[in-house]
């Protein structure tokens, strides 16, 4: 009686994992689709890009080249996935687990160097403040004026790490560097100001990304248990004849 029963509750068991993956690839298809438009907003955006040409911090670039590249493969393989439960393609889904994993590793790589070159005390400080000194160094340079003041006018901030770079490379205190209604120096540095900025832009991003990694291991798991629940329908099928 237990060989009867055992089929219809795995072909149950079976149609149930196939419904939770098919909706999970849904919900990984839309977040893929989310992180490859906030990829390209955060390249393509014109007044970003001024930013980072003018600090020379290109190296913020790398982490969104690596998940815009990752949100391209994960829309793709959601469509294999789909294809391949449905078939209950052992195989198959050997495959698609591999590549949960690939998507992974990639979105947890992307994320890490994202945060590495975007957030307070990472290694996008020491960039700025390089490009930052260098254009004091050259304040009476038309283009370093003009980038200095478009900073710390911005922003409202002042030098690399705060009014004492002009007094130390012996250049004069700007008027941007002052507060229009107090006209206090401002206080903080370029340096922290622009890794706060940049940090609130990748923030999203990382977020986005470490949710879609957290989606692909509980696919990859039900994609095991699918297969597991497949040789067993098939080993209850050959011994039940």
């Amino acid at each position: 009686m237990a060989g009867k029963t055992s089929v219809p509750q795995l072909e149950q068991r079976i149609q149930c994992i196939k419904f939770t993956i098919f909706c999970l690839n849904a919900i990984i298809w839309l977040l893929g689709s989310s992180m490859f438009g906030l990829c390209m907003w955060l390249r393509m955006d014109p007044d970003f890009q001024e930013w980072v040409a003018f600090l020379e911090i290109y190296e913020f670039y790398i982490g969104i080249y690596i998940l815009l590249a990752a949100s391209i493969f994960i829309v793709i393989i959601t469509f294999i996935g789909c294809g391949v439960a449905l078939m209950e393609h052992i195989l198959g889904l050997y495959v698609y687990v591999g590549l949960q994993l690939l998507s992974y590793v990639l979105g947890l790589a992307g994320t890490a160097v994202l945060l590495d070159y975007s957030t307070y005390d990472s290694n996008i400080q020491p960039l700025i403040r390089r490009s930052m000194t260098s254009l004091i160094n050259n304040y009476y340079d038309q283009r370093s004026t003009y980038i200095l003041q478009l900073i710390q006018e911005s922003i409202g901030c002042c030098g690399a790490d705060g009014p004492m770079d002009y007094i130390t490379l012996r250049k004069p205190l700007p008027t941007e560097c002052r507060n229009t209604v107090t006209g206090n120096a401002f206080f903080y540095g370029c340096v922290e100001e622009i890794s706060w900025f940049l940090e609130g832009r990748s923030g999203w991003l990382a977020g986005l990304s470490l949710g879609l990694c957290m989606l692909h291991i509980i696919i990859a798991a039900l994609s095991l248990a699918l297969i597991r629940a497949i040789k067993k329908e098939e080993q209850s099928v050959t011994f039940k004849h």
